[in-house]
């Protein structure tokens, strides 16, 4: 477990990776060696594994996104998985409970590009059927 100030850093963090020391302790009323050590504590724990780029401005709001529900063939789904890795605009990838398997999400420059990783997906050898949502608006993200 983790406590409430490990928990404050993080929450910080997610907002801002690029924050520095400094700012860090300053929002949290901490010294700047005790936010370094919490930091390297999260890190060598496994809490926090790294520290990713999110997109913005125009690049992202012309991005396409879209929610594939997927239907995989049991005894082909290491192979399914695998060649969904291997797709750049697949970003993320989850096992499900439920009807569908497996649920990733897709980013495109376009709804044609969009289009194209789709039927992609749909022609991986062990998918069964896929069903779509395209991301209409991002509300929030955390």
């Amino acid at each position: 477990m983790i406590g409430s100030q490990d928990e404050r850093l993080i929450a910080l963090l997610r907002r801002n990776a690029r924050a520095s020391i400094s700012d860090l302790a300053r929002a949290l009323n901490l010294s700047r060696s005790t936010v370094q050590n919490r930091l390297e504590r999260l890190e060598t724990r496994g809490v926090i594994q790294g520290y990713s780029v999110e997109l913005g401005g125009d690049y992202a709001a012309r991005r396409v996104q879209a929610h594939v529900s997927i239907k995989v063939h049991q005894k082909l789904t290491v192979k399914v998985n695998a060649a969904l890795e291997q797709l750049s605009h697949v970003t993320q990838l989850y096992s499900v409970s439920g009807e569908y398997d497996l649920i990733a999400i897709v980013e495109a420059q376009s709804l044609e590009q969009l289009s194209a990783v789709l039927d992609d997906i749909g022609n991986l050898d062990g998918v069964e059927r896929t069903n779509s949502a395209v991301v209409l608006e991002t509300r929030f993200r955390r």
